[in-house]
């Protein structure tokens, strides 16, 4: 019951928004994700003692079943969709919008979906909500977008779409070798893959693996993310970023690994080396912009890169700190874009060279800046640094005769992180002081939203515990 309830809130919260016209479609879309907070918090706390499944008919003709499944790496992820979700909709409670009823319907049927790919445990399910989670975000970005949303909204939709149907075909190749009754299920679906020889496991993993890392997205199939980042609404931004880049990680785990093994050991050192040559080219991307969007989007390709080359390692340490990541780095990032929103909306500008002094007019907006910069690049006592320090680890540990090299070009994208962050932190928050448009620090709603951040990611900072304590049981059994 848990598990449907997290996402039948807010598939009907979202449904009902279309139909509520005025002041109340804010209110339904915070209960709804407050709900959601509360009932993915409850669920982690039950899987730190036992995984959590349900299952039911769905369309027995197909052989699939509706069929839930949470261990502690979905329960992870959707404890951090069900903070993300409020996080948003506080910081964007002042925003006036046109028709926000279509908006936080839209937002909220995006939540069902994306929760739904971090429970599904049968591969027609599973393909069902990944599709769910796209559509809401195309409309979402092609109607509240940027000048250029239309051109870069269908780029986006039919880079992940058309992967998707690469996807599917994959996944019914597999059903397809064991036909007859749950031939989609979780179980099913592995047992058909490892049964397959080397060869068919090496072609068929990129037929199912190309979804996956475009949605991450992984060098060289990121070319979408920038311009989609940019052009997005930030609330969009945000969805995309911090949880829809973790479905593709999420399903790399769960709908790769186990299920072609063979084709995974044959072409890890590949995609290693595909995810080192992401981090330090949208690092070295970063250094040179000067639009604070498109320098958080391609900071994000170099976290993802890193997080991608330590779950091709596959060494326990690496693939636990990778689970640990990637909640973090939702974190970390909603923090950033909510600062380059509150930014443009006083400033009137992204562009750094247009900024300066906000020490001093914004002082409250600037020490949020430097923190959720700290633990950006991972700094001791920020929650950034377990999991990006287990990751270095793990690629280390890797069997792979490459492996120190592959350590030092990842520990690089580290250094160069710290430097086109810094330097941003610089040209915003201190030099010459640039007059504000508007005159004001961070509003309530802003600091709220900040402040559950900030206690975030110094709380776990200090005391990892209960991530690590939620994920080890999964890594374990990952990697013996």
């Amino acid at each position: 019951m848990i598990l449907s309830s997290l996402i039948f809130i807010p598939l009907l919260f979202g449904v009902l928004s279309f139909f509520v016209r005025g002041t109340n479609t804010k209110g339904l879309a915070l209960i709804s994700a407050l709900a959601t907070t509360a009932l993915s918090a409850y669920m982690a706390y039950e899987t730190m003692s036992a995984p959590l499944s349900f299952s039911m008919q769905w369309i027995p003709q197909l052989g699939s079943e509706y069929s839930l499944y949470a261990d502690g790496m979905s329960a992870m992820l959707c404890l951090l969709t069900g903070i993300v979700m409020p996080i948003v909709i506080i910081a964007n409670w002042n925003n006036e919008m046109e028709n926000p009823w279509s908006f936080y319907g839209l937002m909220l049927l995006t939540q069902a979906g994306i929760t739904g790919v971090f429970l599904a445990h049968d591969a027609l399910l599973f393909y069902v909500f990944w599709e769910l989670a796209l559509i809401p975000v195309y409309f979402l970005c092609s109607r509240w977008g940027g000048e250029k949303r239309i051109l870069v909204t269908f780029k986006f939709f039919v880079y992940t779409f058309a992967g998707s149907l690469l996807m599917l075909a994959g996944l019914i190749y597999l059903a397809s070798l064991n036909p007859g009754t749950n031939s989609y299920s979780w179980a099913n679906i592995t047992r058909a893959g490892t049964a397959l020889n080397p060869e068919t496991q090496s072609w068929l993993f990129w037929l199912i693996f190309i979804a996956f890392a475009i949605k991450m997205p992984v060098f060289p199939f990121h070319t979408w993310q920038p311009d989609t980042y940019e052009q997005s609404p930030t609330s969009v931004t945000i969805i995309l970023s911090a949880l829809m880049v973790k479905m593709g990680m999420f399903a790399v785990l769960r709908w790769l690994f186990p299920v072609v093994p063979d084709g995974v050991a044959f072409w890890s050192n590949t995609i290693i080396i595909l995810s080192i040559i992401g981090i330090v080219y949208a690092s070295l991307l970063a250094i040179v912009q000067t639009d604070l969007k498109r320098l958080v989007a391609y900071s994000s390709i170099a976290h993802m890169g890193l997080m991608c080359a330590a779950a091709f390692a596959n060494t326990q340490v690496g693939m636990h700190g990778l689970m640990v990541q990637m909640f973090n780095h939702g974190i970390n990032i909603t923090g950033m874009w909510i600062i380059v929103s509150m930014v443009e909306s006083r400033w009137g500008t992204r562009d750094m060279t247009k900024l300066g002094g906000m020490a001093s007019s914004a002082p409250q907006m600037a020490i949020a800046l430097v923190l959720i910069s700290l633990a950006n690049i991972a700094l001791p006592l920020t929650n950034g640094f377990v999991g990006e320090f287990m990751l270095f680890h793990g690629i280390f540990q890797s069997a792979s005769a490459y492996n120190i090299t592959f350590m030092a070009v990842a520990g690089l994208g580290m250094i160069l992180g710290a430097v086109y962050t810094l330097n941003m932190v610089q040209k915003t928050a201190f030099g010459n002081r640039t007059p504000m448009l508007v005159a004001k620090d961070m509003t309530l709603n802003e600091s709220v939203a900040m402040a559950m951040i900030v206690v975030l990611v110094l709380f776990l900072g200090v005391y990892p515990k209960p991530l690590l304590a939620l994920t080890q049981g999964v890594a374990q059994m990952m990697v013996p």
